[in-house]
């Protein structure tokens, strides 16, 4: 946001914390720690549904060897098709799976499975878009089937109530989708240290799990970052 490294509480702008002012040091740091992908998003993006760190974004994509997936704001497959040629290895679609869906099935033919990501943000079942300020009136599980349609192999889970808390994460919610969606599952939301991971990895089923908050605040050791558990 704005150029900086930040984590928001629950989504929301005004409870912003900022841990770095230069992005690309910390993407380094990721990486050196043994990092599998790097999530990037564009947090003005998802609120106002323009990017605004675009550039940025894509110097990071370009300057370090782990595959980037972006989202934040990408409701455009042109923007989509930008970004990859920039260097990231998967775009994340978020509001427009809900908005247009079509939009979804014509991503997946043009860009290829590999590359198309849909986020889920769901609270209490049901998913919100617009930077979670707007509910969408789907429920997440609904959601999901309706990408599995458009062929979508990949979506990542996020309870909105959970992220950037440190609070642990919605196993049942997160068991819900794995068993509702045939494809690959990233848990997002609520991660506070190993704990977390390891009840994520006993509950089976989840490809693999986004950090932020618990790697900034040193609750997980960088270390973590390469630790094969998924």
């Amino acid at each position: 946001m704005a150029g900086e490294v930040v984590r928001l509480a629950q989504g929301k702008a005004t409870e912003k914390k900022v841990y770095s002012r230069d992005p690309m040091a910390c993407a380094r740091r990721w990486e050196k720690a043994g990092g599998r992908v790097l999530h990037l998003v564009d947090l003005e993006g998802a609120f106002e549904g323009e990017m605004r760190n675009l550039d940025m974004i894509g110097q990071i994509a370009r300057s370090v060897k782990m595959p980037c997936e972006v989202g934040g704001g990408i409701r455009d497959l042109a923007v989509a098709e930008k970004i990859l040629m920039m260097g990231a290895a998967r775009v994340i679609f978020g509001s427009i799976a809900c908005d247009e869906p079509e939009k979804i099935d014509e991503a997946v033919k043009r860009f290829g499975p590999e590359k198309v990501v849909v986020g889920i943000d769901a609270r209490n079942g049901v998913v919100e878009t617009r930077g979670w300020t707007k509910p969408s009136g789907w429920k997440a599980k609904d959601l999901a089937a309706r990408m599995t349609e458009a062929g979508v192999i990949r979506i990542i889970y996020t309870d909105v109530t959970r992220d950037g808390m440190m609070t642990g994460p919605n196993i049942p919610a997160v068991q819900e989708m794995v068993k509702s969606f045939p494809g690959k599952v990233i848990a997002s939301g609520g991660i506070s240290g190993l704990k977390d991971l390891q009840a994520l990895n006993k509950a089976g089923g989840v490809e693999g799990v986004i950090v932020g908050r618990a790697l900034y605040e040193g609750a997980l050791a960088d270390e973590v970052c390469g630790w094969n558990t998924f």
